[in-house]
């Protein structure tokens, strides 16, 4: 392996599982996404060693498998006409964590995956835009909708009203 990419596995893997996770809601495939990117890259080393924000390139691969998977096991529920598995709740994850992740489960995947990037992720919206796709302005709808849903289930889950969610960028909702 060579040191840049141990260097980089050290750096990030925890943020980038984190950030998969959020949009997964399955510790263990958000896990197996993470080392799927890692895998190419240590496939194409030469490549990988010329990245300048090789942390940027290894979330849109780790991304990228997570939505194939989850297209994937959708689509085998609804063959199967079984209902979609809930969320995993792996130990030493906070009650507050685990409610958050399932809160964003149950957001349509547009809007979890634009709240992920951006509040998790720490990416600006023109970044989210460029990864999903989608202008800017899509992005923002996104984003204000999403909020605006995770403040109506976490106030339900919680058995009472939520604070506002906030509509700065950057860290609003973090587990």
């Amino acid at each position: 392996m060579s040191e840049r990419v141990r260097a980089v596995y050290g750096g990030c893997y925890r943020r980038l599982v984190a950030q998969v996770y959020a949009l997964t809601a399955d510790l263990a495939e958000a896990q197996d996404a993470v080392q799927e990117a890692f895998t190419r890259a240590l496939a194409r080393p030469r490549a990988f060693e010329r990245l300048d924000n090789p942390e940027a390139w290894l979330r849109v691969v780790a991304l990228n498998v997570a939505r194939r998977r989850l297209r994937r096991r959708a689509h085998l529920d609804r063959l199967l006409r079984r209902p979609a598995p809930g969320p995993v709740n792996p130990d030493g994850l906070s009650a507050d964590h685990v409610a958050l992740v399932a809160a964003l489960r149950r957001l349509p995947a547009p809007q979890r995956e634009a709240v992920a990037l951006h509040h998790l992720a720490d990416l600006p919206v023109a970044e989210v835009a460029e990864l999903t796709g989608v202008p800017v302005g899509t992005v923002k709808t996104r984003l204000a909708r999403g909020r605006a849903r995770l403040a109506e289930l976490l106030a339900d889950d919680a058995g009472g009203t939520a604070p506002a969610p906030r509509t700065g960028g950057g860290s609003g909702v973090r587990p």
